[in-house]
């Protein structure tokens, strides 16, 4: 029996396998290229992500034979957002976390309502980037494609739902959204309401760790899994990463570079304060239970280090593929 962790990156994705002494069993990674189809915007091609994803799950499930996959959780990153119609077809890419197009959104939500009460609501500091910002720009500036979408998605529930399981998040990367309160565990009526977006359109949402479904028969045989796993939540994938290094109790954090290069220290409870507020620290929900965490972040981590790899590291990737090694071992 083994378990399977899905990472839903901004420019990759990877799957591993576990047993249940934790040793890794096999292991796939495939990346993809961010859009820019202006300046400053972001996207990423849902399609193609999920095409990646369902490459890894295969390479992994190959691996596994003999050790059969069981159950399998997500981590994703947060604030990427996608438009699903109700038949689950995907509308639009995904607008990924850095993209600029909100950045003006945080002046109409001041205009209704404190930042103060949205931060102590939501935990999240009043950014544009949030995902419901996204969903108003949608509305406001492709209305035929809000029109037709059913539910919008960030990549947990996005994945659960295109393996056929319930869209379904977890309360730290709902958290993500700005649409989260954090205190009574639901999504908020009063920034909904404020923001005029049905919460129909929005996932359900359990603790990390709740089971979401089986997955299909169908769904399993195509991508060599076998029948009756079980999909998990897992959760945003800073959170999920804090969890793998063990850092599970107050006084601990964890150093970590993906796409962004980020600190994220554990808390046993909400800190939401001026002093959190004012230097732009986010609070929400761990992936432990009845935990908390926040998160210092740089942007541009790993992205940065990609662009060094794909603009002036043309010999080590030569002599890295020769060799069968990861090009940034060299550099």
């Amino acid at each position: 029996m083994s378990l399977l962790g899905l990472d839903i990156g901004t420019t990759g994705c990877k799957a591993v396998a576990f047993n249940l002494e934790g040793r890794v069993l096999a292991s796939a990674y495939r990346e993809y290229p961010l859009i820019f189809p202006r300046p400053g915007w972001i996207e990423l091609d849902s399609r193609l992500v999920w095409e990646r994803t369902r490459e890894v799950i295969k390479e992994v499930a190959i691996k596994t034979k003999h050790d059969p996959i069981r159950a399998l959780a997500v981590s994703a990153q947060g604030e990427a957002v996608t438009p699903v119609d109700t038949d689950g077809n995907i509308l639009h890419n995904s607008i990924v976390s850095f993209d600029v197009r909100t950045a003006e959104y945080p002046h109409w939500w001041q205009d209704r309502i404190k930042k103060e009460e949205i931060f102590k609501i939501t935990g999240m500091p009043l950014h544009g980037m949030y995902t419901l910002n996204k969903i108003m720009w949608f509305r406001e500036n492709l209305p035929e494609v809000f029109r037709r979408t059913a539910r919008f998605l960030c990549y947990e529930e996005l994945v659960f739902a295109l393996l056929g399981l319930p869209p379904t998040t977890d309360y730290s990367l709902a958290a993500r959204t700005m649409a989260f309160d954090i205190n009574k565990k639901c999504w908020s009526e009063k920034l909904l309401a404020i923001a005029d977006i049905d919460v129909s359109l929005l996932p359900d949402v359990k603790p990390s760790g709740s089971v979401v479904g089986r997955v299909p028969d169908k769904v399993a045989q195509e991508l060599g899994l076998p029948a009756g796993v079980i999909g998990v939540t897992g959760g945003h994938d800073q959170p999920c990463g804090a969890l793998g290094a063990g850092v599970v109790e107050p006084g601990v954090a964890m150093y970590a570079i993906g796409t962004v290069e980020c600190i994220t220290p554990a808390l046993s409870q909400p800190v939401i304060n001026k002093e959190m507020l004012k230097n732009n620290f986010a609070c929400y929900p761990h992936t432990c239970q009845d935990m908390y965490v926040t998160i210092a972040f740089n942007f541009t981590g790993g992205s940065l280090l990609r662009w060094f790899r794909d603009n002036f590291a043309e010999t080590e990737k030569k002599v890295a593929d020769e060799q069968g090694v990861d090009t940034y071992d060299l550099l």
